[in-house]
């Protein structure tokens, strides 16, 4: 692993991991990267993360089939964090927005401030097992 890798402490480390729309620059969502999404994602070009709740892999798009194509990869100067850029198929958010950043607080009150693009129902089996 390179000097310039991710900083993977143990078997059990993870770092954060920020997904950006690579052509428009939105923040799509946050996730987790274990040793193995990371390699995994380098090696296929897909992005793949560590579901903490289900402690395993989660190939993004698994499900839904709204994969993220990585086009580029960044470390942050702490080795504790990265940036993917990706071609994001479908919505990145499990419902069914373009980013999980839908909610914006406005005067004291959380707004929505996007448009679903597919209704959640319709792609998983289970609301709460999503993948998105």
């Amino acid at each position: 692993m390179s000097a310039d890798a991710p900083k993977f402490d143990g078997p059990n480390s993870l770092v954060t991991a920020v997904v950006q729309d690579a052509a428009t620059g939105n923040v799509l969502m946050l996730a987790h990267m274990n040793r193995a999404a990371w390699e995994e994602t380098v090696a296929s070009g897909y992005a793949v993360f560590f579901s903490r709740s289900r402690q395993r892999l989660w190939r993004k798009g698994e499900t839904s089939g709204h994969v993220q194509k990585v086009r580029e990869m960044y470390v942050d100067c702490d080795g504790d964090a990265v940036l993917l850029k990706v071609d994001q198929t479908g919505a990145a958010c499990h419902e069914g927005f373009e980013s999980c950043f839908f909610r914006r607080l406005d005067h004291g009150k959380w707004r929505v401030i996007a448009e679903r693009l597919v209704d959640p129902a319709t792609i998983y089996p289970k609301a709460n097992e999503a993948d998105a």
